[in-house]
């Protein structure tokens, strides 16, 4: 019934009911359609971040706009409304961009917030120590997930802003123009900052990485140095334990009837020799 009254197009009707319709810009014949996408702000919300299409069909007589979830849009334009009743000429154009711009405004903290967060790891990611670098990856996935959802709520106004000067220019022309090219200027700003986010995101990723590599490979050169180590301990031990072992056993040790320390002090000046020996093999061959 109400698209009757209101003479909204079928297809127009279509997009409306289906929420995930991407953004765009339309002309008819009695009215232009907008389709412009917001996100839920609410960061103790479960839906936080997620898109939220608010769609306006804009007549020469009034503005009609439809969302399917609550959306605090509406109610600031009215207060804005409010506000400069005495001040401009309140058309159905210029609630439309009031709208516009209300949902561009939203984008400001969250680009904020992102600058922030992405700076902090930035700066912390090559200084930070061993120890204090284990929620690190886990912060860096939530800025790159939060950066990559900015990009696509922000992609395609843009180009919804172009469509909506370069079409509607007859019909929206003068001064509201103006206001529009103005958010148009904003929204490709805050698109070029966010760009510049994910390249920074991505460049503090491959440095966390490219650090716990390097701490993994001293990690693994020290324990290689402590196994060399004691692979040189154990080669000039093992010999000597095999000669003390040969003589501990139940047979005729060399000396033993004989008075004195002298057999004694040559079997341990024999084996001290055969570590020399080896010790000096060894290093020769530059294994210590």
């Amino acid at each position: 019934m109400r698209i009757v009254i209101f003479r909204i197009h079928p297809l127009t009707a279509e997009d409306i009911m289906t929420e995930d319709t991407r953004e765009k810009c339309e002309l008819f014949r009695n009215y232009y359609f907008i389709c412009f996408r917001s996100f839920d702000a609410d960061p103790h919300s479960d839906t936080y971040l997620e898109p939220l299409s608010v769609f306006t069909v804009v007549m020469r007589e009034g503005i009609i706009s439809f969302h399917h979830r609550p959306t605090p849009h509406a109610r600031n334009v009215l207060r804005r409304i409010r506000q400069l009743t005495d001040y401009v000429t309140i058309s159905p154009d210029w609630i439309n961009y009031a709208l516009i711009d209300d949902i561009t405004d939203a984008f400001a903290p969250l680009i904020g917030n992102l600058q922030l967060e992405v700076d902090s790891i930035d700066e912390l990611v090559l200084i930070l120590k061993e120890s204090e670098q284990s929620d690190m990856l886990r912060r860096i996935g939530h800025a790159r997930k939060k950066v990559m959802t900015a990009m696509r709520l922000l992609g395609a106004k843009a180009d919804v802003m172009r469509g909506l000067i370069k079409r509607c220019d007859d019909r929206v022309g003068g001064e509201i123009g103006l206001y529009l090219g103005d958010i148009q200027d904003h929204l490709i700003t805050m698109l070029q900052n966010v760009a510049h986010y994910e390249k920074i995101i991505a460049r503090a990723h491959s440095n966390y990485l490219a650090q716990i590599s390097i701490e993994l490979t001293q990690t693994s050169n020290v324990t290689n140095y402590v196994m060399t180590k004691l692979t040189v301990l154990g080669t000039i031990l093992v010999p000597m334990n095999v000669v003390t072992g040969l003589w501990g056993m139940n047979v005729e040790v060399p000396g033993r009837d004989i008075e004195g320390l002298t057999w004694f002090f040559g079997i341990i000046a024999g084996m001290s020799l055969l570590g020399a020996v080896l010790y000096m093999y060894l290093r020769r061959n530059k294994v210590v």
